[in-house]
């Protein structure tokens, strides 16, 4: 069975017919190697998914551990360069579609937006100096949203998502709006987080996301899947403070743990990124067939 996301990455092409000698071989041993394969096929998806995401938290490592100090390049200025050197080689390899990368230039735009506010209102800094930068905002930090738009974009793809009872795009977009409005809002009036969170469990409380690793489609509440991936989200945002890319005003000291509270920022920014890429892609409601457990995509019967 050729993969949907085939069609939009040549290199996945290429390797389908070594995975499915693979996937024949662990299948052939029963419910424990298929098991196992699927594992492996998940991870390796995953992992496609946050290459352009990877590559940046090792560029923010890298150049905290070994960039010389003495460099006439500035730093921050070598990881704007670097990171628009990385989206051009995985355009001209086509290990990226054109349509991701509208994607990353959406968010781009709107996370620089954001930053510029934020490093205004004192939220955080970026205590390096840089010459490729507007106001206190290095450009490198609008690809670090973009990232995020770019794991959304392709895992939406590579694990071919449906859904069920999915909320209206519009109900949806009328959310991401007040999140961003409050984002900045907050500084000024009362930060009405817990009712967007109210807000976003009514809309998407019923909402299960069905997302294919192999054969079969295995299924999640949405609400979770947003909340895992705000969680990695987290995580990559320790690495980034820890490679000195920003500070917040608890770091001044020395570098600590990003505060636990910091998830509800990143889960009500997934809202908007998700919102964001599924204008793009759309949603799509999951077939009675597809949905049944023990069958495949076409609606045989899974062989294990």
């Amino acid at each position: 069975m050729r993969h949907p996301a085939a069609n939009d990455w040549p290199l996945i092409a290429r390797l389908q017919d070594r995975e499915s000698r693979l996937a024949s071989n662990l299948a052939g041993r029963g419910r424990l190697g298929a098991a196992f394969y699927e594992f492996l096929r998940f991870g390796a998806k995953q992992a496609w998914a946050c290459l352009f995401g990877g590559l940046m938290c090792a560029l923010l490592l890298g150049t905290h551990w070994w960039y010389p100090k003495d460099a006439v390049l500035a730093r921050y200025d070598f990881l704007t360069l670097a990171a628009l050197g990385i989206q051009a080689a995985l355009l001209a390899l086509r290990m990226e579609t054109w349509s991701e990368a509208r994607v990353i230039l959406m968010f781009h735009v709107v996370g620089t937006g954001m930053e510029l506010f934020k490093t205004a209102a004192g939220s955080w800094i970026y205590p390096e100096a840089s010459v490729l930068r507007i106001g206190g905002v290095p450009l490198f930090t609008g690809f670090m949203y973009a990232a995020v738009g770019s794991y959304l974009a392709r895992v939406w793809r590579l694990f071919d998502f449906r859904f069920r009872a999915h909320p209206p795009l519009a109900a949806t977009i009328f959310l991401s709006v007040l999140i961003y409005v409050n984002f900045f809002a907050h500084h000024f009036i009362t930060d009405f987080r817990l009712a967007l969170f109210a807000l976003t469990a009514v809309l998407f409380a019923r909402t299960w996301v069905y997302f294919r690793i192999w054969r079969d489609y295995r299924r999640m509440p949405l609400l979770l899947g947003f909340v895992l991936v705000a969680l990695f989200i987290w995580f990559a945002e320790n690495i980034g403070t820890f490679a000195n890319a920003w500070r917040y005003p608890n770091q001044s000291g020395g570098w600590e743990w990003v505060s636990a509270a910091k998830l509800g920022s990143w889960f009500l920014l997934m809202i908007i990124s998700y919102v964001m890429v599924s204008v793009v892609n759309r949603s799509r409601e999951i077939e009675p067939a597809d949905a049944a457990p023990g069958l495949d995509a076409g609606g045989e019967m899974a062989r294990p």
